[in-house]
């Protein structure tokens, strides 16, 4: 059974922390780099929404829906993200990872793979997932070569699948890792992280 329960995850210069309330003013200017609310295909907040963003990810894991996390950089020690699970679907063991965003200063260093490493080694080998999937907006082609990047294998766009925040309906692109496939992306995350001595990369869904 795929638990909800708040877990710390760290390692390899990242800590994911339970999103709490707490966290609103540090990712209200991990968020502010780049103003990142401006990305019209991501779902960042803007400064003044940063608190209902957490309360709506906080309700929806109370209801089992969602996993939520703030990512701290150890070596700074400053919030500079989130990433969480969501679409549980516990009968089928299938977690989904998104909502992910960094601060624009880390797009393009270790947070990204860190993260992910962390995030999938907990869903694989904790939780027995089946199966991890990833998503992101078709015009969002930063976020697609970072998922691709990782060793995911594209299952395909569903088309007029959600609304973005404009109000607009939005092609989603699917993407996804079995738990066979596992030790083979875990390796590669693994050595590309030693290979790139803390730049492998980043990603805003």
């Amino acid at each position: 059974m795929i638990s909800t329960q708040p877990v710390v995850l760290e390692g390899q210069g990242v800590r994911l922390e339970p999103l709490e309330l707490r966290h609103e003013p540090e990712l209200a200017a991990a968020a502010a780099d780049g103003a990142l609310w401006e990305l019209w295909f991501t779902a960042v907040p803007a400064p003044a929404q940063t608190k209902a963003y957490i309360e709506t990810a906080l309700a929806r894991q109370g209801e089992g829906r969602m996993l939520p996390w703030a990512v701290r950089n150890l070596a700074t020690g400053a919030i500079v993200g989130s990433t969480r699970f969501h679409d549980i679907v516990a009968d089928i063991d299938r977690v989904e990872i998104g909502y992910t965003w960094y601060a624009k200063r880390w797009q393009r260093s270790h947070v990204n793979t860190s993260c992910k490493l962390l995030l999938l080694t907990h869903a694989f080998e904790k939780l027995g997932c089946k199966v991890v999937g990833l998503r992101t907006d078709k015009f969002n082609f930063a976020s697609q070569r970072a998922i691709e990047a990782l060793g995911a294998k594209k299952d395909g766009v569903l088309r007029h699948f959600g609304t973005r925040r404009d109000g607009s309906a939005r092609d989603v692109v699917m993407y996804s890792i079995l738990s066979s496939e596992w030790p083979e992306v875990k390796l590669h995350l693994t050595r590309r992280l030693a290979r790139h001595g803390g730049r492998a990369g980043g990603e805003n869904e």
